[in-house]
C-alpha cells in the first residue's frame, strides 16, 4: 500500500482548517480515507466558542475511528455518528443552530478486498483511477449549480441556501445531513488508486482550467501532490499580480489538501 498526503494553509497567518487522514484495519485487509475542508467562519464566530480546526479535528478523528472499526456501517451512517458525537462535545457551550456553526465539506472512502465505498459532501472531489488508467471524478455538484450572483451575499447563502433544500449541504451539527451526500461503491478490482482533493487543490482543474481531472491525476502521479499544490499557488499569485477578480472565490489563496492512496 502507498499513501501520500499534503496539506498547506492558504494563509500562513491563519491555521489550516482542513483535516486529512488514512486509517488501516488491524487485519491489513482494508482501510479508509478521510478529507474535511473546514468552512471559514464569519467575523462573529458563528455562535461557537471553538475554532474550525477544533471542529475538523474532532469530526475527522471520529471518522477515522468509525470508518475502520464499524465496517458494517455504511459511510453515510459513520458520518452521521461522527457528526452527532462532535455536536455533543460542544452542544452545552455553543449555538449549534447558527447557520455558520463550524462545518466542513467531506470526502470519505473505504476499501476492503471486495469493494471500494465512497462519500462526497459539498465541493471536495474524489478521483477513482482504474487499472487501465481511466479516471472518474466523484462530486457533489449542488453548490456549483447555485447561481453565482446568490453566493455574493452571505445573508442569502446562510438564510436560504446553506444546508437547505435547493441549496447545498455540509457536515455541521445535524446528523441527518449525511443522508444528503453522494455515495456509492465499486468492485475493488476496478480501482487502482484514489485521490481526494479539497476545493483549494482542485482549483488547478476547476478554476484555472489547466487540464481535466485525468490531467490533474497524471500530474500528481508524475510529480507528486506537493507539485500540484505548488502549481496552484503559482496560478493564484499570477492572478493576484495581474489584478484579476476572484471569479467566485471567497479568498485568493485557499487551504489545499491532497490525499493519494494505492490500497
Amino acid at each position: 500500500m502507498r499513501t501520500e498526503l499534503v496539506s498547506e494553509a492558504g494563509d500562513r497567518a491563519r491555521p489550516n482548517e482542513d483535516f486529512a487522514g488514512v486509517g488501516l484495519a488491524a487485519s491489513g485487509q482494508g482501510g479508509s480515507l478521510v478529507l474535511l475542508d473546514g468552512v471559514t467562519p464569519p467575523g462573529d464566530g458563528g455562535g461557537c466558542l471553538h475554532s474550525v480546526p477544533w471542529f475538523t479535528a474532532r469530526l475527522g478523528g471520529a471518522l477515522i475511528e468509525l470508518t475502520v472499526s464499524l465496517t458494517d456501517v455504511p459511510l453515510a451512517g459513520a458520518l452521521a455518528l461522527a457528526i452527532a458525537r462532535t455536536a455533543e462535545a460542544h452542544a452545552e457551550t455553543c449555538d449549534l443552530s447558527h447557520p455558520r456553526t463550524p462545518q466542513a465539506t467531506a470526502v470519505l472512502a473505504r476499501w476492503s478486498p471486495r469493494t471500494v465505498e465512497y462519500l462526497v459532501l459539498c465541493d471536495a472531489t474524489l478521483l477513482l483511477a482504474s487499472p487501465d488508467g481511466a479516471v472518474t471524478a466523484v462530486q457533489d455538484d449542488r453548490l456549483a449549480r447555485v447561481p453565482r450572483a446568490l453566493l455574493r451575499s452571505a445573508d442569502v447563502v446562510d438564510g436560504t441556501l446553506r444546508n437547505r433544500e435547493g441549496g447545498f449541504f455540509t457536515a455541521a451539527a445535524d446528523p441527518s445531513v449525511a443522508a444528503r451526500a453522494v455515495t456509492g461503491s465499486v468492485p475493488r478490482g476496478e480501482v487502482h488508486s484514489l485521490t481526494a482533493l479539497s476545493d483549494g487543490a482542485g482549483r488547478w482543474a476547476e478554476l484555472f482550467r489547466q487540464g481535466d481531472w485525468g490531467d490533474l491525476f497524471a500530474l500528481v502521479g508524475e510529480q507528486g501532490a506537493r507539485a500540484l499544490v505548488a502549481r496552484v499557488r503559482e496560478l493564484e499569485r499570477a492572478d493576484e499580480a495581474a489584478g484579476r477578480p476572484l471569479l467566485g472565490r471567497a479568498k485568493t489563496h485557499d487551504d489545499a489538501t491532497v490525499v493519494c492512496v494505492e490500497p
